[in-house]
């Protein structure tokens, strides 16, 4: 028992001196630093480009359509305006706008896929936050966008479906876990001059998803999967993870910053006592299987080659900062000293790009199984980095 306590008091001591030596406006400085230089190779601004990855050896981003099949083009508008924010410097500002403003018709036209969410709180959410003079041309976007969203609820279910476009490819209404981000425009949207039906979808995909898509111990699986006319559960599996039964590392991040999410805009404690449930499962198996606060890929990918992903840790950090502002006492205080560690690890030589190219990190895993984006710079691993920055320093400010 003796030995148990010391070990202990010796990591609280740990913790306390590396959050202690952590300096987050170092950090908001580095991250100025490598949007400047990113905005340079990207000049002439083709802002229907949207960065989504740099691979190994490769120094710029890889762009795509930012109008196509394309989850992720919400992340580089909402690094902008999160820089702008700190910075208040003019040339991200205009980026900032060309690259939102690209978006646009995605709320307009059918809709192809659930990641509404992703990509309009990404850039004119997060414009919304930094600029709320844009609030006249921004809010209609995002109503129309939650409407749009909506379409793909059904009532049967109790969930949005995932993947319209390939339903038939799991034999059902299928809803993956990073959907519960989504709801957070749906949210919003019932809170700023949407139907308030829109707030009683969220939290009926919020209670569904508990009640189906995870284990006794917390851990989620990727894609829960119903019959489409009786709503019935048929199964749990995975898609971008190890196994069916395994802990994909990201899906797990996205049930931990989703959960935290809703009791925000619901203070049911429902919702707060689960939080801490997938949380609480998440850091255990971390200590368990990471020799940092960095995940691998997966939980249960215990191969000596397994991959990092930064990205889960950048989902990760941002989340439980916020969750330890909801709970008094040592258990606030042992997520934020969890988040301080995750930020403290990734600001490291390790994982901070620095001069190798111009994102903020490395060692982030997209879709290991598809062999895609396997140890690569990835935007949304950069965008959850510097919120989660932001959000330590308005702790700090706080104090």
């Amino acid at each position: 028992m003796k030995k148990i306590v010391l070990s202990f008091l010796g990591l609280a001591l740990a913790v306390g001196v590396r959050a202690a030596a952590f300096d987050v406006d170092q950090q908001l400085k580095y991250c100025h630093q490598q949007v400047e230089k990113a905005l340079g190779q990207l000049k002439p601004y083709d802002y229907n480009m949207e960065p989504r990855n740099i691979l190994g050896g490769q120094t710029e981003w890889n762009c795509r359509r930012a109008v196509a099949e394309e989850w992720c083009s919400g992340f580089w508008p909402g690094i902008l305006w999160m820089d702008y924010a700190m910075t208040g410097d003019r040339e991200v500002l205009k980026a900032a706008r060309g690259y939102t403003e690209s978006l646009r018709p995605l709320a307009y036209q059918p809709v192809f896929d659930h990641d509404l969410g992703f990509i309009m709180l990404g850039s004119y959410g997060k414009g919304l936050d930094a600029c709320p003079e844009v609030s006249a041309q921004y809010r209609p976007v995002m109503l129309a966008a939650a409407d749009s969203l909506a379409t793909l609820y059904n009532a049967k279910v109790g969930t949005l479906l995932s993947w319209p476009r390939h339903v038939k490819d799991y034999g059902g209404h299928n809803t993956i876990m990073d959907n519960m981000i989504n709801l957070e425009l749906l949210f919003w949207a019932a809170q700023n001059g949407g139907s308030p039906l829109l707030k009683d979808i969220a939290v009926s995909h919020a209670v569904t998803t508990m009640r189906h898509h995870f284990r006794p111990d917390g851990s989620c699986y990727h894609v829960a999967v119903y019959d489409t006319l009786t709503g019935n559960f048929l199964r749990g599996l995975t898609h971008q993870g190890y196994a069916d039964y395994s802990m994909w590392s990201r899906g797990q991040s996205w049930a931990i910053y989703g959960y935290t999410m809703v009791y925000r805009f619901t203070r049911d404690p429902l919702f707060l006592q689960f939080a801490q449930k997938v949380s609480d499962i998440y850091l255990k198996r971390l200590r368990e299987t990471s020799d940092d606060m960095v995940p691998r890929w997966d939980m249960d990918d215990l191969r000596p080659q397994a991959p990092k992903d930064a990205s889960a840790a950048c989902v990760v950090a941002s989340a439980l900062l916020e969750l330890s502002q909801y709970l008094d006492g040592w258990r606030g205080q042992q997520y934020r000293e969890a988040a301080e560690q995750m930020l403290a690890d990734l600001s490291t030589e390790r994982y901070q790009s620095r001069d190798k190219n111009t994102a903020f990190l490395l060692h982030s895993t997209g879709h290991h199984p598809a062999g895609s984006e396997i140890d690569a710079s990835i935007i949304y691993a950069d965008y959850y980095y510097i919120e989660a920055l932001i959000r330590l320093k308005q702790l700090q400010a706080k104090q």
